[in-house]
């Protein structure tokens, strides 16, 4: 699906990821809303494709093998065909410094993985309309002034038209009210003077310049701006070169006022904050809610050994009381009670460790060694089931980068589950947990039951809030683990197998080691 293409009579978005699953996502996310889709699973082709077509966004994954989304953008942005078009970043790296290395190298926007749909169709809905406008400014352009003049003007967004010295030489209305100045007020000042008059001392070139003089386009966001009263606003710009047969002219620059647009966005990260932590409390819940359905079965584990421990200890008295005590028989005494000792202390260590809260932040993780201990929590309910659990682990499988504890959460969960439709059935087949790796980079954890199955319209309810096949369910336990899932950066799901019973999946990713580097 590396040339798919929809057909568009205006727009055309370019989608690179080379993981087939976040592709699809954003195929069917756009596939609808009006535009020309290119598909490519690498940076190679995503080149290839772009200068073919020129398209107006590019929604480009940074993490890829063989080259990567920033050495994508720069090509793109060296290459006057595509040097234009709107890359939008997409990444599952959301901090500072791999966003500012983005904007840096030319990028138009940034969207963290994993994504929502509606923020995605925003975004290439509004950098669609900006690159799509630059252009028709500059076909207009060479065709007919007038023509130029009555589009301009017409536009919400402030443009100006700049000779090679930055002197303003047209200014639409739109620019007028963003400047509270009227615009013959702004014909002829010099661009850089009005706007930049703070940055006069930097050494470094001050924006737009590199258009004006080298014909290089340039996009920043978020950059202050001043009035021709000096007062200051946060501002978005893109500046396009004016060529005229291949001799420059200046530039075109396109700008808004986006104070109130990083404001809401502020605002957006806080409402998204705050249901994070809804989420977490929620997912919290439902562990102390699995230890109180586990919890007759633990006091039954622990008191097994605390008995042993009892007797054990009563033996020991009566060695300790004889004239000559058999000091063989009380060491092997007193080592059974240290061993039952540490038996019911590793009980009580799974279970607090289960119900704390996780710290803030995800870790390196064995899978291999997460899966047997939750197999080894789970045997409450395998005895209670009258059931097993059978572990298959690929060989050499690669560490992954999550939350040890939501994801243990997840696997106990999908496992009791097993077990109890396994039961239902008055079948002793055990439960099968698995994990491979697959191609594109995760750790697939898989939980197969033999139970009756699933029913016929579960795709569309199963991980719905407080829909439940138990007659005693709340209906939180899949949708708790589908947010915890996502929150790792995979995916969860199920199969129905040929033979029957049900197959839940999820996946990780695979942790990134950093190599050292070559003396």
């Amino acid at each position: 699906m590396t040339d798919t293409v929809i057909d568009n009579r205006e727009v055309t978005v370019l989608l690179v990821d080379d993981n087939p699953q976040n592709l699809k996502v954003l195929y069917e996310t756009l596939k609808d809303k009006g535009y020309r889709l290119l598909i490519a699973n690498g940076g190679g082709k995503a080149l290839e494709l772009a200068h073919c077509h020129q398209p107006e966004v590019i929604l480009l994954d940074i993490m890829m093998p063989e080259m990567d989304g920033y050495e994508v953008c720069r090509r793109l942005k060296t290459d006057p065909a595509t040097a234009d078009c709107a890359v939008v970043f997409l990444s599952a790296l959301d901090d500072l410094s791999a966003k500012v290395r983005g904007f840096s190298l030319g990028g138009a926007d940034y969207i963290s993985k994993p994504f929502q749909s509606q923020e995605v169709i925003a975004r290439v809905k509004t950098h669609a309309r900006v690159i799509r406008l630059e252009r028709e400014l500059q076909a207009r352009n060479r065709e007919l002034q007038s023509d130029q003049s009555r589009i301009l003007n017409a536009i919400s967004e402030g443009i100006y038209g700049l000779d090679e010295n930055g002197i303003i030489e047209f200014a639409n209305p739109a620019a007028g009210q963003i400047m509270n100045a009227p615009v013959a007020e702004l014909i002829g000042q010099c661009f850089f003077d009005l706007h930049f008059a703070a940055m006069g001392d930097s050494e470094d070139p001050l924006p737009v310049q590199a258009t004006c003089r080298h014909g290089i386009a340039e996009a920043q966001r978020d950059i202050q701006m001043l009035r021709v009263d000096r007062s200051a606003f946060r501002a978005k710009y893109r500046s396009s070169p004016k060529q005229d047969a291949d001799e420059l002219h200046g530039a075109v620059v396109v700008f808004r006022d986006i104070t109130e647009e990083l404001a809401n966005e502020q605002a957006l990260e806080e409402a998204r904050a705050t249901v994070q932590d809804q989420r977490d409390q929620l997912a919290h819940t439902s562990r102390m809610t699995t230890m109180g359905e586990m919890a007759a079965g633990f006091a039954h584990e622990v008191n097994q050994p605390l008995t042993a421990i009892t007797n054990y200890a009563r033996v020991a008295k009566r060695l300790v009381g004889k004239a000559e005590p058999d000091l063989v028989l009380l060491q092997q005494t007193m080592d059974k009670v240290e061993a039952q000792s540490h038996r019911a202390s590793e009980i009580i260590r799974r279970i607090r460790r289960f119900m704390k809260k996780p710290a803030t932040g995800k870790e390196i993780v064995a899978i291999a060694a997460l899966l047997e201990d939750t197999r080894q929590f789970a045997e409450v309910d395998m005895r209670n089931n009258e059931g097993g659990i059978e572990l298959t682990l690929a060989p050499n499988l690669p560490d992954v980068l999550a939350d040890p504890i939501q994801v243990q959460q997840v696997a106990l969960n999908l496992i009791r589950n097993g077990l109890e439709a396994t039961r239902s059935v008055d079948s002793a087949v055990p439960v099968e947990v698995s994990a491979t790796l697959t191609a594109q980079g995760f750790v697939r954890i898989e939980v197969r039951d033999h139970g009756i199955g699933l029913q016929d319209d579960a795709e569309e309810k199963l991980f719905l809030p407080f829909y439940t096949t138990k007659s005693e369910g709340m209906g939180i336990g899949l949708t708790t683990c589908q947010s915890l899932i996502h929150a790792q950066g995979g995916e969860i799901g199920f199969e129905r197998p040929i033979d029957g019973g049900t197959r839940f999946y999820f996946t990780l990713p695979v942790a990134v080691v950093a190599r050292p580097e070559a003396d």
